[in-house]
């Protein structure tokens, strides 16, 4: 094969260390603290959100192929990289179900915390790619009403099964964001969430953000919170992230540190898409479709207990989602130390997406069952 690569890899992309040490020569170092100095010989470069990728970083390098071992990959300068040869990957719905999870908490959250039925409410869903379309699914099992606005699929797919904006605004009870940031073009998502968006608020209602901390203007949420214009707010990304804005912090019902992402099975598709492709690329002679050989389990394992008498579909349902993953605990944990946002996502626990846990129901019926499978629960018989 000649002449090993070398590699310039994230220390906190999971299931890494050992995959490439027998092909390659790997280093590894603080996403944030990857600098010129250290890319200059490298062929490739397997990075998070923390490490900018742009001429700064790469001009005069011998870097051939970025890889991100997430959906979004705004911190890649991709014209540039386009100009300079350079390739680059990122992991597209490697992580969807693990925000699906995310989403699907911070639902149970509000209505425990309003005291609603999930029939009652329409849930308009901004973004509907790989995340979005798996966050609109979750609602509508739970039987809520879903809009959907996707301005660059409904230009291509037309406009039958989608919503504009402003209509959205209006006849949604809660937002959520799952857009990509684009900072200017017809789809600029950029402060999508400004002055204008909320003052467009008749009623109050709810915001989640789980895309890019810049789609919603800061100063536009902690006014409009203020007011009453939005009676919950749940937020994973920030403007100016790790260093968050501490009011808008306080301000928030459930504030976490950006791991909505953060399961194990989505920071395994992550890690996996990154290594495939640089296998690839360098044709290394790896086994074909990596992937790690084992994920570990949460604290609380795998199996879910729940006796369905005398209890709702609805606080079956919940009940359930929140054995899996209860996000008051990553808000707590941020809340206590907020300084502690960069540590918190790089000694994440354990978090297992819906479809690795078995399911026991006892006094079910058909009806609860359904609802289980949706989720893709395991069930027991």
């Amino acid at each position: 094969m000649g002449k090993r690569i070398k590699i310039i890899a994230d220390d906190k992309i999971p299931f890494l260390k050992g995959v490439f040490e027998d092909y390659a020569d790997i280093e590894y170092h603080k996403g944030s603290e990857i600098t010129k100095g250290i890319v200059k010989d490298a062929d490739a470069i397997i990075t998070r959100t923390r490490t900018i990728c742009n001429a700064d970083l790469l001009e005069k390098s011998s870097v051939k192929l970025i890889t991100t071992a997430t959906i979004g990959y705004d911190h890649i300068d991709t014209n540039y990289c386009e100009q300079a040869g350079i390739k680059w990957l990122n992991a597209p719905g490697c992580n969807s179900s693990s925000v699906r999870q995310y989403i699907a908490s911070a639902l149970v959250v509000l209505s425990q915390k309003q005291i609603f039925n999930f029939t009652d409410k329409t849930i308009g869903v901004v973004g509907v790619g790989n995340v979005g379309s798996k966050v609109a699914g979750i609602a509508e099992m739970l039987g809520m009403k879903v809009l959907l606005c996707d301005p660059p699929r409904a230009r291509e797919e037309g406009n039958e099964k989608f919503t504009e904006l402003d209509e959205l605004i209006e006849k949604s009870d809660i937002i959520t964001f799952h857009v990509p940031l684009n900072k200017s073009g017809i789809d600029k998502t950029y402060h999508l969430a400004d002055e204008t968006f909320f003052e467009k608020f008749k009623n109050s209602k709810v915001i989640f953000n789980s895309s890019r901390g810049q789609v919603v203007k800061t100063s536009a949420l902690k006014n409009t919170i203020k007011s009453g214009k939005v009676s919950f707010c749940a937020l994973d990304v920030w403007e100016g992230e790790p260093e968050i804005d501490s009011e808008l912090h306080k301000l928030v019902d459930i504030g976490t540190p950006h791991i909505a992402g953060y399961s194990a099975d989505g920071k395994a598709n992550g890690t996996a898409v990154c290594v495939n492709a640089i296998n690839n690329f360098f044709n290394l002679g790896m086994k074909d479709n990596w992937n790690p050989a084992s994920i570990s389990e949460p604290a609380d394992g795998l199996n879910i207990n729940i006796d369905c008498k005398n209890k709702t579909p609805q606080e079956i349902i919940c009940e359930a989602i929140i054995k899996t993953y209860d996000i008051r605990n990553d808000d707590r944990n941020l809340r206590s130390s907020p300084e502690a946002f960069e540590e918190q996502r790089g000694n994440y626990p354990v978090r297992r997406e819906f479809h690795n846990y078995f399911i026991n129901l006892t006094n079910s019926n058909d009806e609860i069952n359904k609802i289980a499978a949706g989720f893709q629960f395991k069930l027991k018989n």
